[in-house]
């Protein structure tokens, strides 16, 4: 049920970066001089490049995070409040460097190697979080990174009849990631991170094992293979990936496919429609380097469906 008295689609809690990207003929194994055939710097993170989509889209999203008072900083900064997503709850830390992120994409078939150089803001606690400003959103979105602060906002979100989604990425599953998911209701995570929370190397076991942590969806993705959706009580559902002929950079794929599963969720959509779309601009945000360059609106994920 939507409730109409809440002024914001989706409220993110996470870590933004900025990520410099740079494509280039080997990844690093061993000591090399190479040139980068292309170069980009945006703004990233998984769940900061979901808000992104989100408003891309057109729904209403803001951010929970802390920057430092650097460049990088006034870069995340600038670019959310480009993009239409609401700033009013990320701190800026004085004499703090914020986040960012080295990606080098092998231009033969788009294999990402990531460098990531964490910020000198310290993380939110939980007294940071305000109850008020997370319930006005329908949904909040998070991926465990400022767990402190994820644990308390789950908790005021589920108090003020507020669904809460979480973004468990590959390579992402970590201890302590389970005091969380009990309090999530949306559980979108990739394949290997299924796999690691439920020790098991099975699809439905894994979906099985979460779906009984708590959530009341699971969403199980694995890049072209598409995704298996998992409904509590309800049975499952495959969705393929759509193919993309002019594939760039698959980095951020993942956190669209996240803001527009949202983006549809929000206004009601069936599932097999959020998860439709999402595959839909998962795929079309290949199409340029990074994560951000390629968002479609909706409009164009449309006419893109329309096309088949």
């Amino acid at each position: 049920m939507i409730d109409n008295k809440k002024d914001l689609d989706v409220v993110g809690l996470g870590v933004s970066t900025v990520d410099l990207i740079h494509v280039v003929d080997e990844l690093p194994g061993e000591e090399l001089v190479q040139q980068a055939y292309e170069t980009s710097l945006q703004g990233g993170g998984p769940v900061a490049t979901a808000m992104v989509t989100l408003a891309r889209l057109g729904s209403r999203a803001a951010m929970i995070d802390r920057v430092g008072d650097d460049w990088r900083g006034r870069m995340i900064l600038e670019e959310f409040v480009r993009e239409g997503v609401g700033t009013e709850q990320i701190r800026v830390e004085q004499g703090a460097r914020s986040s960012i992120a080295t990606v080098l994409v092998r231009k033969r078939d788009g294999a990402r190697t990531f460098i990531f150089s964490p910020g000198t803001a310290p993380e939110l606690a939980g007294e940071d979080v305000h109850a008020d400003f997370i319930r006005r959103a329908k949904y909040l979105h998070l991926n465990g990174r400022h767990m402190q602060a994820c644990l308390e906002a789950a908790k005021q979100a589920r108090d003020g009849d507020v669904k809460v989604s979480f973004d468990g990425g590959a390579g992402r599953y970590r201890a302590g990631l389970e005091r969380l998911i009990p309090l999530v209701d949306i559980c979108i995570v990739a394949r290997q991170f299924a796999f690691a929370f439920a020790g098991v190397r099975e699809l439905e076991a894994a979906a099985a094992k979460l779906l009984a942590a708590g959530p009341e969806l699971v969403v199980i993705t694995a890049g072209i293979e598409g995704c298996w959706v998992f409904e509590k009580g309800r049975g499952s559902f495959h969705q393929p990936a759509f193919e993309i002929v002019d594939v760039v950079d698959t980095t951020g794929a993942g956190d669209a496919f996240h803001g527009a599963f949202l983006h549809r969720l929000v206004r009601g959509y069936d599932l097999p429609t959020c998860a439709r779309f999402a595959a839909a601009v998962a795929g079309m945000n290949t199409r340029a380097l990074g994560g951000r360059k390629a968002l479609p609106t909706t409009a164009e994920v449309e006419a893109f469906l329309q096309r088949g």
